[in-house]
């Protein structure tokens, strides 16, 4: 899904739809490119992206947010994991042209170093990590995970579908699943976010 990209940012978004329509150099061998705009971690981007250009290539090879991690690029590890209008999603699994207007947080949008998330210094706190390589995923998978409990969406766990879903341990498990660990840091990550989730109570 990876193809030749340019990256530009701009400070305002194209409001014309031409912008949209593919344009194709004659050449047989020539990309496919669109433009697109979006917002990635409070700034608006615009990219004129080879239309096969996964969003975790756009993040990583275009915007240089290197925080998301390229795992198994099926969709099956999550260490790929950004949010998307609010929502988790497997960045490898989605083409970029597919999320113009869209808003994106990546790692680098929840804190810094100097300001970290609180989840993320939950992560440090209850040393949530080993190598760090699926820590990325991880914590942007905990935090809209957290949201959506708030939100009352239920999961395959959740034992009664017509009440708040409780957080317990086997449910973060079971909303995790989806984000793989491979050092085992599991219990630790139940720990972290059970502790930010305290805190937001």
């Amino acid at each position: 899904m990876v193809g030749t990209t340019v990256a530009t940012a701009a400070p305002t978004a194209s409001s014309s739809a031409a912008s949209q329509t593919p344009t194709r150099d004659h050449s047989p061998l020539a990309p496919v490119t669109s433009r697109i705009s979006f917002s990635v971690n409070g700034k608006l981007i615009v990219l004129d992206v080879d239309t096969r250009t996964s969003l975790l290539d756009a993040l990583r090879e275009n915007l240089h947010l290197t925080g998301s991690k390229k795992g198994c690029d099926h969709g099956q590890c999550g260490a790929c994991t950004v949010m998307v209008d609010g929502r988790r999603i497997y960045s490898c699994l989605t083409l970029a042209v597919m999320h113009d207007g869209d808003e994106v947080i990546t790692i680098e949008g929840l804190g810094q170093p100097e300001n970290l998330h609180p989840m993320q210094a939950a992560f440090v706190k209850h040393d949530s990590y080993q190598c760090g390589y699926c820590t990325p995923g991880q914590i942007c998978a905990s935090v809209a995970m957290l949201e959506e409990i708030k939100a009352g969406v239920p999961s395959h766990v959740t034992a009664d579908l017509l009440a708040a879903p409780r957080l317990t341990a086997e449910e973060i498990r079971e909303r995790m699943s989806g984000n793989i660990c491979r050092c085992g840091a599991y219990s630790n990550i139940v720990d972290a976010i059970t502790e930010v989730a305290e805190h937001q109570a």
